[in-house]
């Protein structure tokens, strides 16, 4: 028995009829031919894959040659290659699971997997060709030029795989595997399980609907056993090919006799979650010695997103460091120059894990506030300085924040981190607000570039801060960290909400 995990859906207030449902003929139209299985589906993808990929290396051969040398080349050898290449990114892509309907809907998904496997496999067969001592017969030109084009046809097609796969799901143009559902009376309407099962290359015939008081009886078996009959009959004459059932799993008792009555028919069954349990059935599934378990939180980011983050942000530090260092030494002068007090402002904020550090900032008021009780800057605030409005106003006082960012204490993007003071009181009020510390604190953030940064005048204001910043931890990408750097570089100094 497997399980099969359905998103639950509210309960309608009542029922009122039992029995069995036949689906009509009318819900066949709109159905691909019965040929069209998930796992066909799967396999085209794959021979499309391996189709493009000969087709890329061949041609890069055949065009390199003539464009550079006038003639076909190795083209036999070129052609070897192109199909050594092509099954093992076949092979390699099919051990991630990367032919599977949801993951092919999965863009970002596969548009990581295809780049890595392309690249290793690419890697690899050099270093294996260098070995062997026969790299002197493939050009480097050709090699160049069938690494990019195969790389830009494959994710070109997986583009239009993605599409034309989702709009399948979404129609049931796979609903072609033949089931029936044994449901607790009103689950089956009450529940998205059908179809659900409809978009993901089932197709329910029939579904058998059993009271509640009857599941709950120890002579269960014999009080339904000529419907059950009839069902396997049914199951039978109909070719069925899949059994689900959607019923309370406290209902112990009455799965293990259904289990029994279907014994006789040769097919899976498959126990669909309830609601109280689907929604932990949606994490992750852990193994934890013998003992599976659902991971209810993690980590936003794994080690190796963690690794991929501190490269750039000290890339990235390093790089703003020196380009922005005349800009940092004037304004250094210029606050000097100004005012009376340091150049730096030090203040304590809360880090990775609530960790306590101290945030470099240029000094832009006339006070060094860092209390149990601090007020965030205004518009027309007193304290602050001429020159400091200025520099509020176009970011440049956050650029000591670069030294943070080397230190390990912050990222170039994250959620902006809040004087401690304030953090304390937030906590409070705002239910997930420390989720926000699951990654590191950033000089920008999304909720910046959306408009979110300066005076929180709200609670409202702060909690969409607070929305924006799990968004981003929940969809971190290298790709989306990079827009933020773009958006606030051309942001910073349109916006006017910082004082």
């Amino acid at each position: 028995m497997t399980i099969l995990s359905t998103r639950p859906v509210p309960v309608p207030d009542s029922a009122t009829e039992i029995g069995e449902v036949e689906q009509s003929p009318a819900t066949a139209t709109g159905y691909a031919p019965s040929w069209l299985r998930p796992v066909v589906v799967e396999r085209l993808m794959a021979v499309v894959d391996a189709a493009l990929i000969v087709f890329s290396g061949i041609g890069c051969a055949v065009g390199y040659h003539i464009a550079t040398a006038g003639t076909l080349g190795k083209a036999d050898v070129y052609a070897a290659a192109s199909v050594l290449v092509a099954i093992n990114f076949i092979l390699l892509t099919s051990v991630q699971h990367g032919y599977r309907l949801k993951a092919i809907t999965d863009l970002a998904r596969t548009f990581r997997m295809t780049l890595t496997t392309w690249t290793g496999l690419f890697g690899a067969l050099l270093a294996i060709a260098f070995t062997m001592k026969v790299s002197d017969e493939f050009s480097r030109g050709t090699t160049i030029s069938f690494y990019l084009v195969g790389l830009s046809v494959l994710l070109a097609w997986k583009i239009a795989a993605a599409r034309w796969t989702a709009h399948g799901l979404r129609t049931g143009a796979f609903a072609n595997g033949r089931a029936i559902m044994i449901a607790e009376f009103g689950l089956a309407t009450s529940s998205n399980a059908v179809d659900d099962l409809g978009q993901h290359g089932y197709r329910l015939m029939r579904v058998m609907e059993i009271p509640a008081k009857e599941l709950a009886s120890p002579l269960l078996l014999s009080s339904q056993a000529p419907r059950f009959e009839e069902l396997i009959t049914y199951a039978r004459e109909n070719r069925i090919e899949h059994v689900f059932l959607l019923m309370n799993w406290s209902r112990q008792h009455a799965i293990d006799s259904i289990l029994d009555a279907l014994k006789i028919l040769p097919v899976p069954v498959h126990l669909v979650p309830d609601a109280n349990t689907a929604r932990f059935l949606r994490y992750p599934l852990e193994g934890t010695g013998n003992t599976f378990t659902a991971e209810l939180r993690r980590a936003p980011l794994s080690w190796k997103e963690r690794a991929l983050k501190r490269a750039l942000d000290l890339v990235g530090a390093s790089f703003a460091l020196l380009v922005f260092a005349p800009v940092m030494l004037v304004t250094a002068i210029l606050i000097k120059l100004t005012s009376k007090g340091p150049v730096f402002f030090r203040q304590t904020r809360h880090g990775f894990g609530g960790r306590a550090f101290k945030i470099f900032k240029f000094r832009t008021m006339r006070v060094l506030e860092d209390g149990p009780t601090i007020v965030q800057a205004q518009k027309n605030d007193p304290r602050v300085t001429p020159i400091g409005k200025w520099l509020r106003k176009t970011s440049i006082d956050e650029l000591p924040q670069l030294l943070n960012v080397l230190k390990g204490d912050m990222s170039l993007v994250g959620p902006r981190p809040h004087a401690a003071a304030h953090n304390t009181e937030y906590e409070q009020i705002i239910g997930n607000y420390a989720f926000r510390h699951h990654v590191k604190p950033g000089i920008t953030g999304w909720a910046q570039v959306n408009g979110y940064r300066g005076e929180t005048r709200t609670l409202e204001l702060m909690q969409k801060r607070v929305e924006h910043d799990l968004w981003y931890i929940n969809n971190w990408s290298l790709g989306l960290d990079i827009k933020i750097v773009v958006k606030t570089a051309l942001l910073s100094f349109s916006q006017a909400t910082a004082y």
